[in-house]
């Protein structure tokens, strides 16, 4: 069965995509990527934000594998796990830019 006709990866790629869709995740991610973070930290960068729901958008982000946890102690310490929207990148974005380029180098040898 391929990856088109639905597998584990399908349901991954889905959770990442799904991780992705929200503004305040992509943001979490943006913070995590500089450094690794406590999860105060993330929380206290989201002050518009209640701990409650911030720690929700955490979950997901882990669920989806973006981001990976660990004890510190009495903290957690968060940070970006990247292999996920690499896999992304390998699979859609490198693909469709392959394909594009392959378009653009047609029409200029269809051309006069």
């Amino acid at each position: 069965m391929s990856q088109v006709e639905g597998t584990g990866s399908d349901e991954s790629d889905d959770a990442v995509f799904k991780a992705l869709a929200n503004l305040t995740r992509r943001r979490i991610l943006d913070l995590l990527r500089t450094q690794p973070r406590t999860t105060g930290e993330v929380c206290e960068a989201f002050s518009d934000l209640d701990r409650t729901t911030v720690l929700q958008h955490i979950r997901v982000l882990e669920g989806a594998e973006l981001v990976t946890g660990r004890k510190e102690g009495r903290t957690r310490l968060l940070a970006l796990a990247p292999l996920p929207i690499k896999r992304i990148h390998d699979r859609w974005i490198g693909e469709y830019t392959r394909a594009a380029v392959g378009l653009l180098a047609q029409l200029d040898e269809d051309s006069p």
